[in-house]
């Protein structure tokens, strides 16, 4: 009775959730699931017990914070602090945080131990994230803080501001959200199956039935309608 009552719990949460602003985790990701996502097209639902994981990383984070807001030698200046209000972009940040010295953007990020204990360098996609974050703040100097969650053992890497980066991450959002309001599919990634976002795409199986180019949103969903008028 209590797993079926929790797993509805978890499952209703993620229905129907219109977007209409980038988050900053979207920052470098596949622009065909990104415009997917916008118009709200039918996806494969994320398992209940993994959305509660994503729970366990907000609770892994408030681990983190506790000891950080006892430091002495960290001050913690901000948490949970949202960017300056932007047109198409929207982001949280776990905490700026000093040394006294220099200002900190820190990213927390959890993952299972297979995943860590291969961590030599930060992963391009939470540098992305990042970038965004020292650019928005206007801070110079970013730490990505990786927790094994089982184990709490702990990595962490310097970030440097990246303008160039920066901007071009910008950029690519703006140019997917020119094509979501003009209603262009944006083509297919180059590797497609075998790129790491395709292996957990929610779109996967809508992507395959799509062009690998470039396509008109309209005339696709259409066709989407009548096959599955047909099945």
């Amino acid at each position: 009775m209590l797993k079926n009552l929790i797993d509805k719990f978890y499952l209703d949460k993620q229905k129907d959730k219109e977007q209409h602003r980038f988050y900053i985790t979207d920052a470098g990701k596949c622009g065909r699931a990104l415009f997917f996502k916008f118009k709200n097209v039918p996806r494969k639902e994320i398992e209940a017990n993994i959305l509660r994981l994503f729970d366990h990383g907000d609770y892994i984070h408030q681990l983190i914070m506790k000891p950080l807001l006892s430091i002495r030698e960290i001050h913690v200046v901000a948490a949970e602090i949202n960017i300056p209000p932007q047109e198409i972009i929207s982001g949280r940040a776990d905490a700026v945080i000093s040394d006294g010295k220099t200002l900190y953007v820190l990213d927390i990020k959890s993952m299972n131990s297979m995943i860590f204990n291969k961590l030599i360098e930060p992963k391009e996609e939470n540098i992305d994230q990042l970038q965004l974050y020292l650019h928005y703040f206007k801070i110079t100097k970013g730490i990505l803080l990786y927790v094994n969650k089982d184990n709490q053992h702990l990595k962490e890497f310097v970030v440097d501001y990246d303008k160039k980066r920066s901007l071009a991450l910008i950029d690519s959002l703006k140019n997917i959200k020119k094509k979501i309001d003009k209603n262009i599919i944006p083509q297919r990634l180059a590797d497609f199956p075998g790129n790491w976002q395709c292996r957990y795409c929610q779109f996967k199986e809508i992507c395959k039935i799509a062009e690998k180019g470039e396509m008109d949103w309209i005339s696709f969903k259409e066709k989407i309608k009548l096959r599955d008028n047909i099945g």
